[in-house]
């Protein structure tokens, strides 16, 4: 039986409506230890921030912290559902060059799958899965 997203996943990822300013998404991410947060509008998933992307699309542009998450998230957004193979979900970051893919279930976010999650799974002896094993595969 091949394993799925959901065997691998962070469950219970952290989640912002996209209305809220990249302050708020940048307090939660060091509230969760987490580089990326989910954005919602109205429960729903429309979005993923990562602390790269406030840092080119909002500082380096002079933006202030009262600006907009969705105004920082990519506006292209892969999701996953739980029961994707995870070879599906390495070739979709490989096709779409992302680190982080959240995992939706009937339109709403159930976890997120990252690459140091793949990695503690593929090969637990891996530089990468060592990093992210102890960093909590976030």
């Amino acid at each position: 039986m091949s394993r799925t997203v959901a065997d691998v996943m962070t469950a219970e990822p952290a989640t912002l409506d996209a209305s809220q300013p990249v302050s708020a998404a940048a307090q939660l991410m060091v509230s969760q230890d987490t580089g990326a947060v989910i954005l919602t509008d109205d429960g729903h998933v429309s979005g993923i921030v990562t602390d790269r992307d406030i840092a080119v699309r909002v500082v380096a542009q002079d933006k202030g912290p009262d600006t907009p998450v969705r105004e920082a998230c990519s506006e292209e957004l892969t999701t996953v559902g739980p029961d994707t193979s995870i070879e599906q979900v390495v070739q979709l970051m490989r096709d779409k060059a992302v680190r982080r893919i959240p995992v939706v279930e009937n339109d709403h976010a159930v976890g997120i799958v990252s690459i140091g999650d793949l990695a503690v799974d593929r090969d637990s002896d891996s530089a990468l899965a060592d990093i992210s094993a102890a960093k909590g595969n976030r």
